[in-house]
């Protein structure tokens, strides 16, 4: 496939949905006009990427083209859960294992050379990342601020084994994100938190300046101090890594997606 952000983000879609989705559903869902979207699907068709279906008519009219992605012939799906299985029965040491695991892919990328000097660099760099891995990520503005960022990811080519095995799906991802970022200049300034299913089909990136988490912290704590009283103030720590949000381990999808709306 040529390298087409547009047609990569259709893909991922496609292979994210439960059944066929015409243009004018794909260009709703993507914000691009429906002859652009009809464009990149013509091109994923004679590429083999996807196939189409007709489809009944909404209400009087022609049938619809519906388009499918055409399924991998390599059980990756099989062979992650393979993996995933061999890290042993503690969650714990299964997610830091998948951690490292990302660490170690993300030092193999080639990701180019994306100097990060602020939070929106980070993001751009991590939705091109994501992007180009399938994930079909989409900014999510009413959540940003000047700290943090969320990203929405919405099409996880491991979707299914995430449901049982999130803390080595996401670990890995969670891995590669924060390697990639360090790569490129992020190292101790970006806190990197993947937040797995706050909806049904819905993952979340959340990207966090590491000095705003501190000031935070500063200011919470000298609040709390009576008048005249002494406080220790921590002294900042080096940045984080391999942490999946342990509230959002918990099975309960209501308990989920409370848990992300507090952020």
């Amino acid at each position: 496939m040529s390298d087409s952000w547009p047609r990569r983000r259709l893909l991922a879609i496609l292979r994210g949905a439960s059944e066929p989705l015409d243009a004018q559903e794909l260009a709703r869902i993507t914000g691009q006009h429906v002859t652009t979207v009809r464009f990149h699907l013509d091109v994923l068709t004679r590429e083999s990427l996807v196939r189409q279906f007709q489809q009944p008519p909404r209400g009087r009219g022609r049938p619809r083209i519906g388009y499918s992605a055409v399924q991998r012939s390599v059980g990756y799906q099989d062979l992650a859960q393979v993996l995933a299985d061999q890290l042993g029965p503690d969650p714990r040491r299964r997610s830091e294992a998948a951690v490292a695991a990302g660490r170690a892919w993300g030092a193999k990328l080639d990701v180019g050379d994306h100097r990060i000097e602020s939070l929106e660099d980070a993001k751009d760099v991590t939705m091109t990342l994501m992007s180009e891995l399938g994930f079909a990520p989409e900014r999510d503005p009413s959540s940003e601020t000047d700290e943090r960022v969320l990203i929405r990811l919405t099409a996880c080519p491991l979707r299914e084994l995430a449901r049982t095995h999130s803390e080595v799906v996401c670990g890995v991802h969670l891995g590669l994100i924060e390697e990639v970022l360090d790569r490129n200049g992020a190292r101790g300034e970006v806190d990197v938190q993947m937040h797995p299913f706050v909806e049904p089909e819905l993952c979340v990136a959340r990207l966090e300046l590491i000095a705003a988490r501190h000031a935070e912290t500063r200011e919470a704590a000298t609040a709390t101090v009576p008048a005249g009283g002494d406080v220790e103030i921590p002294e900042p720590l080096s940045a984080p890594s391999g942490r999946v949000a342990p509230q959002l381990r918990n099975s309960d999808p209501n308990v989920i997606k409370q848990s992300a709306q507090q952020w």
